[in-house]
């Protein structure tokens, strides 16, 4: 499921490129970027919705939003990373742009990896002290449970205490998830107003850079 899921927007990236490159011929870069931005911020910003119950067709909307956005994105940007630079200055610009995207990308995802640990750690700290005996529906959903499974020949105490840390476990992976997509909701809004204090490239200068 989840390879079907995110084949969907590797899909929307594959019929945004024609689309893409034949805007980016009347554009200015500059405003592509700014849709680009702008679409993937809805796009994670649909995802702090999402709750255990979704599926594809919850993700499908904001996985076709983020896939079509970053295709947007992505054409222009080595024109507006290279095109105020001399033809001189191009070959070593483009090395060293494409050194800090990727060493930019490595240090995203360790961040994010990171913020994941942490969030999930610290939302199982905050439903757990929910979830106990004084709580009267945690007490109820305990016994219910216990009775199920005793009922099936198993430890029934045991089995429930399992299923009930499993939910809170659960619960506590989607709330980090959230928080990451929020940042990154806020990290792209921020990028469409940055955007306005790019200098416009004079020509189409950065297209040596691309194809990688």
């Amino acid at each position: 499921m989840i390879g079907e899921t995110m084949f969907v927007s590797g899909l929307a990236m594959f019929a945004t490129a024609p689309i893409a490159g034949m805007l980016s011929r009347k554009l200015d870069p500059r405003a592509m970027m700014m849709i680009g931005f702008a679409g993937f911020s809805l796009g994670t910003l649909l995802m702090t919705r999402m709750t255990a119950d979704w599926d594809f067709w919850e993700l499908f909307v904001p996985q076709i939003l983020r896939g079509c956005s970053m295709m947007l994105a992505m054409v222009p940007i080595n024109n507006v990373a290279l095109g105020t630079l001399p033809p001189e200055r191009i070959r070593n610009a483009s090395g060293l742009y494409n050194l800090s995207r990727n060493l930019g990308g490595a240090v995203g995802l360790a961040l994010i990896n990171t913020m994941l640990t942490r969030q999930t750690r610290s939302h199982f700290e905050q439903l757990s002290e929910h979830v106990h005996w004084g709580n009267p529906e945690a007490r109820d959903m305990v016994t219910s449970m216990t009775n199920k499974f005793n009922a099936l020949g198993l430890d029934g105490s045991t089995v429930a205490i399992k299923k009930i840390s499993g939910i809170v476990t659960q619960q506590a992976y989607i709330l980090s998830f959230i928080d990451v997509f929020l940042i990154l909701t806020f990290l792209f809004a921020t990028l469409v107003v940055a955007t306005v204090l790019i200098q416009k490239p004079e020509g189409m200068a950065g297209a040596s850079g691309g194809g990688h």
